[in-house]
């Protein structure tokens, strides 16, 4: 076995050392095709060829390069060519050895809409409608605060009324009354004053604050030598609340300093990038990137990181501070990249002394605790998964783990879900929905034997990652589920541990059961409570996505009550008009506009409505 690594390593070498010396992507992949590593070299040759000599290599690449069996490679014009690509391949196979990102739409983001009175909200959709994002944020609930300060320092309006559309069509609001809105809704604020309050706002959010309370405090002394004393005040009160917002943060700097700050922790099992956004002196936003177990932590896996975390940033600040060194041409090219990203130059620096040492001191001890933590859960998840192996006398250790529950409301909406745990986490981009479509009736097990004999065709078929097989099978049910499924084991020649949670008569995880035996678990709390949330997760997974379909069906049926409405036309009128209550407010003539709906349909379907509205009333 080794000396077949070994001739598998030499192999590898020879193929390297033909790689040219020019700019490049590589692409390692693993016995079975799959991606494991994208990376990127100004020089291909040396890069690769790094990997398959017999050198010292920390554990994290040693492992990886222990399960290459071969790689490609991609010829680029430029290193910034490279890296671009290589960012693009990460994003598309999510290799298991790179430092990857949480997808984007998790992030939460405060967006300024462009429109005649611009709005700010909180998405977590960044979508390319020439809106400003300021963002992503760490937690919705740090967004929702910038949003409720900027709101209530500028007065900007908090309801749901369009402008100018609504403007003098009602009295204005409470919070009018209460000074905390400027009224846009009264007329009495022009454009030109709302889009300065919420140019204002932006500045905020791009860390000028010192220059929005200067500009304030001028305007506030000229507002009173005039003797527009309620002008006057409002001013200062936007001052004040600032200033709380400054009391709040962290303040670390002098008010004209923006910088982001970057600190790596990677002497133990678990690595971790921590990271202060520093804007105007203050750190408004904090976070700590869990780079995982196996996670290559070189220079050109760490540049890639950070290229890919500013691209979906705005606010790129001329300054980035990093704890560690950077090799001077990985330096160099994400100092180009991110210039070229933000239209200004920016430095990139690791400072050894001041100030700016400091806190990047700051950032790393941030940084080692919360990979203290992680490595804490991590091991106390390890020592609840040797429990359970123990417990049921497993094999193996069990690293997947699926677990399976079928819901239903009524015969015709029968839904099995399944979800995945991999290293104790869930993983829910491998979670699936069953739509249970031979077994008639409500029939349980049927459902249950239907569910699990079309996964287990996949596995048959090594079909991709629906291929992998799991280590363990859990089935919210007792000893009949678990004898159903051991039946469709058998059918497909598979041998998978399989065992059902058992509920007591409030609904609770009680026991672990065999077709014939219960096993208790009241002694193991940790072990109760992993499983208890598994259970819990399945089921909302299960009745969630049942009830959405559901609820479709509900709505496409309403339409269908309409004479000469079928499927096919209700289908059709929902998509065009985002939803039954876009189809409700509709006229008939735009409801004609939609294609495939005839004038006849029109007018049925607006009579329908309004003969409804007419009943309400």
């Amino acid at each position: 076995m080794q000396q077949t690594q070994q001739n598998q390593r030499e192999q590898l070498l020879a193929k390297a050392n033909t790689l040219p010396m020019t700019p490049g992507v590589y692409i390692m992949r693993d016995p079975s095709g799959r991606v494991i590593y994208v990376g990127k070299s100004k020089k291909l040759h040396n890069r690769v060829s790094q990997y398959f000599q017999n050198s010292e290599k920390n554990p994290k690449t040693a492992m990886m390069v222990a399960s290459v069996a071969d790689f490609d490679f991609i010829l680029c014009q430029t290193e910034i060519e490279a890296l671009s690509l290589e960012n693009t391949l990460i994003k598309q196979y999510s290799p298991h050895y790179n430092i990857r990102l949480k997808d984007a739409k998790s992030y939460p983001y405060v967006k300024v809409t462009q429109e005649e009175y611009p709005r700010l909200l909180v998405t977590r959709k960044r979508l390319s409608d020439k809106a400003l994002y300021f963002g992503p944020y760490t937690g919705a609930s740090t967004a929702y605060a910038v949003l409720g300060v900027l709101r209530k320092t500028f007065g900007l309006p908090t309801c749901s009324r369009k402008f100018p559309g609504d403007i003098g069509r009602a009295r204005p609001c409470l919070y009018y009354q209460m000074n905390r809105c400027c009224g846009l809704c009264s007329g009495d604020v022009t454009a030109d004053a709302y889009r300065n309050l919420v140019q204002n706002a932006v500045c905020v959010l791009r860390g000028e604050t010192h220059k929005v309370k200067q500009d304030l405090t001028a305007q506030m002394q000229a507002f009173a030598e005039a003797e527009q004393y309620e002008a006057a005040a409002k001013c200062r009160d936007a001052i004040r609340s600032l200033d709380a917002l400054s009391e709040k943060q962290f303040v670390v700097a002098s008010p004209d300093v923006t910088r982001d700050v970057f600190a790596l922790y990677d002497t133990g099992p678990v690595s971790v990038l921590s990271a202060f956004f520093v804007r105007g002196g203050v750190v408004t936003d904090k976070a700590d990137y869990v780079l995982g177990t196996t996670a290559v932590t070189d220079d050109d896996s760490i540049v890639a990181f950070l290229c890919e975390l500013y691209r979906r940033r705005d606010v790129i600040p001329r300054v980035i501070d990093l704890s560690f060194n950077l090799d001077e041409d990985e330096r160099e090219l994400l100092a180009s990249f991110l210039s070229t990203q933000a239209e200004h130059r920016v430095e990139i620096d690791s400072p050894s002394r001041g100030d700016r040492r400091a806190l990047c001191e700051t950032v790393l001890r941030n940084a080692q605790e919360t990979a203290r933590r992680q490595q804490t859960q991590e091991e106390d998840t390890q020592d609840v998964l040797f429990t359970l192996a123990d417990l049921l006398q497993l094999e193996c250790y069990p690293t997947r783990i699926e677990s399976y529950d079928v819901s239903n409301l009524g015969a015709e909406h029968v839904t099995g879900g399944m979800i995945v745990y991999e290293d104790g986490k869930p993983k829910k981009s491998e979670y699936r929905l069953f739509r249970i479509k031979t077994t008639a009736g409500i029939d349980d097990y049927g459902a249950m034997y239907e569910m699990l004999d079309r996964r287990f065709a996949h596995i048959e078929k090594n079909d991709g990652a629906f291929g992998a097989a799991p280590d363990l099978i859990l089935l919210d049910g007792g000893k009949t589920h678990v004898a159903t499924v051991k039946n469709c084991l058998a059918a497909h020649q598979l041998a998978i541990p399989v065992f059902g949670l058992v509920k007591d008569d409030k609904h609770r995880t009680r026991a672990i059961c065999t077709e014939s035996e219960e096993i208790d678990i009241a002694e193991y709390r940790d072990l109760f409570v992993f499983l208890y949330k598994m259970q819990e997760e399945v089921h909302r997974y299960t009745v969630s996505r049942m009830e959405s379909a559901k609820q479709k069906t509900l709505v496409r049926s309403t339409l269908e009550n309409v004479p000469g409405i079928g499927k096919r036309k209700a289908s059709v009128l929902l998509a065009a008009m985002g939803g039954l209550a876009g189809v409700r407010r509709a006229t008939a003539e735009q409801l004609a506009a939609v294609k495939g709906i005839t004038q006849k349909d029109a007018l049925a379907i607006a009579a329908y409505f309004e003969a409804h509205r007419q009943g309400k009333k």
